[in-house]
């Protein structure tokens, strides 16, 4: 009896540390978000965000589904889906400051995302056939840091690094190196160098220059290469055509014949 009553002082008396961290890590998180969207006025608004919630149902239906409760962990995904529009697998392991812009996004039952990725309206983290992959492992893991842009597709058991962004609309369907951006359908990686201009945050993952489209590119490398091959030619058509004065040894031997 008495020492039910100590364990009851101590819970009571670690409760408000309890709630004072929960707390500070909401408003780290809500901060978070803030910083990857200009558009909330206030963390109350952020609130408010079908990404926010989905992902706190998420953590309620992925305890059920690690305890071995399917059932419920699907009620609660499905509950998720209904109010938010996200359809996040109870089974998906999922880090800190995960946020969901938008919504209507997919993410399969084996799907892994790291800390601080960000995912935009209509994202796909769908699942091969087990037969083609890892046993086991259907769905694409997300490093650190990793943006994925609107309506892009990251499909089959594939790596993408930390730092990473998809761009909008492209499809992955291979591993994604640290710190690449991926464009295009099948998506590629970009040839310029992305340490000269990547930023912390890249809005929907997509480079809004026309300079890192890596077909354009391919045209100006092709392009610079025929410009050196014309000039050279015309150095060597110019060398060619250039009158050249006999030398001493030839006017010598004219002059003997003579």
């Amino acid at each position: 009896m008495l020492g039910s009553i100590l364990l009851q002082r101590r819970a009571a008396m670690h409760a408000p540390f309890g709630n004072m961290w929960m707390v500070r890590n909401l408003i780290a998180y809500l901060d978070s978000v803030k910083s990857r969207d200009p558009a909330p006025r206030s963390r109350a608004e952020i609130l408010l965000y079908p990404g926010v919630w989905s992902l706190a149902f998420h953590r309620v239906a992925h305890r059920l589904y690690r305890a071995r409760l399917y059932f419920l962990a699907r009620a609660v995904n499905h509950l998720s889906r209904f109010l938010t529009g996200n359809d996040i697998h109870p089974g998906a392991k999922i880090g800190k400051r995960f946020f969901i812009d938008h919504g209507f996004t997919v993410v399969g039952e084996t799907a892994e995302i790291g800390d601080d990725v960000t995912l935009y309206q209509n994202v796909t983290l769908g699942g091969t056939d087990p037969a083609n992959g890892i046993a086991g492992k259907r769905h694409p893991t997300l490093g650190n840091g990793v943006i994925v842009g609107s309506g892009a597709q990251v499909l089959g058991p594939v790596t993408v690094g930390a730092r990473a962004r998809v761009g909008a609309n492209a499809v992955v369907t291979k591993d994604v190196a640290e710190g690449a951006t991926m464009v295009g359908i099948p998506a590629r990686a970009m040839l310029v160098d992305v340490t000269a201009y990547q930023r912390d945050f890249m809005p929907y993952g997509t480079p809004c220059t026309d300079c890192f489209d890596p077909e354009k590119q391919k045209l100006e490398l092709l392009q610079c290469e025929v410009e050196q091959l014309q000039k050279r030619l015309a150095e060597l058509i110019a060398e060619q055509q250039k009158p050249r004065l006999p030398d001493e040894d030839s006017l010598f031997k004219a002059r003997d014949r003579a």
